[in-house]
């Protein structure tokens, strides 16, 4: 599948593939892309299924990084960056199709099945008829009552667009839907990837602790970091961290 990209940086340095994670895409990597493209060439994809790429039937995690290894098929070993659902597609990547893969980087992420799911968001999202919606408030106030935080509404609500006076999701919401419990787990038993491997772990964030030996099995180079007073979303929490972290582990 062919994945919608934005490139960042000059071209000279060493390339890094940045992957969203679920309901995300890549432009809420802009302003880390940005900053790394000083020194290294960068590029953002969106996720099939998400942003500007096509939608699929399904969001498996062996196709998703099958997409990701045809983007990556040009360019020369890069670095892999992936968060939350994207980290688990990068780390697939790296175990599926290990010389493409110059280092992997996953951002609050690890090689398990988690308990809980995004689904009610995603249901919470499709149950919305857009076509009585104008204004983006409208949605704000239909999503209130299942999903009270407005952090979150307000990254749900990244996914709504206007055309020509009608509102659409950018999200495939049938197939994340279909596909949720996959989404949720993890598609391999086995494999090991031996390059250099960078785990961040977000501070308050419970989806890296207790995961330690799931990730020395599949990544025995993986060295795991805390991201000092971030979440989930590690990247948005602490920015400027994250670019000094990246950069040295992709200068290295």
């Amino acid at each position: 599948m062919d994945l919608a990209s934005t490139e960042y940086g000059a071209g000279a340095g060493r390339p890094i593939v940045i992957a969203h994670g679920l309901f995300g895409s890549g432009r809420n990597w802009a302003s880390i892309a940005k900053a790394l493209g000083g020194r290294f060439r960068v590029f953002t994809v969106d996720l099939r299924n998400h942003g500007e790429s096509p939608w699929a039937d399904s969001s498996d995690y062996l196709g998703m990084a099958e997409d990701l290894a045809a983007f990556m098929a040009p360019l020369d070993r890069p670095v892999v960056v992936g968060h939350s659902m994207g980290g688990k597609v990068a780390m697939v990547l790296a175990l599926t199709r290990p010389a493409l893969v110059g280092g992997l980087v996953a951002v609050d992420i690890a090689p398990v099945a988690y308990r809980h799911s995004m689904i009610g968001y995603a249901r919470a999202m499709r149950a919305i008829d857009l076509a009585a919606i104008t204004r983006r408030s409208q949605v704000d106030e239909a999503l209130k009552p299942q999903i009270p935080d407005p952090r979150i509404r307000l990254f749900l609500m990244q996914n709504l667009v206007f055309e020509g006076g009608s509102a659409r999701w950018r999200v495939n919401l049938d197939a994340l839907i279909a596909d949720m419990d996959d989404i949720m787990g993890f598609p391999l038993a086995e494999g090991a990837y031996s390059g250099p491997t960078l785990v961040l772990a977000g501070e308050t964030s419970p989806y890296v602790p207790g995961s330690e030996p799931a990730i020395r099995r599949f990544f025995p180079a993986a060295s795991i970091e805390t991201v000092p007073g971030a979440g989930h979303w590690a990247h948005a929490d602490r920015p400027d961290w994250m670019i000094e972290r990246l950069a040295r582990f992709a200068g290295g």
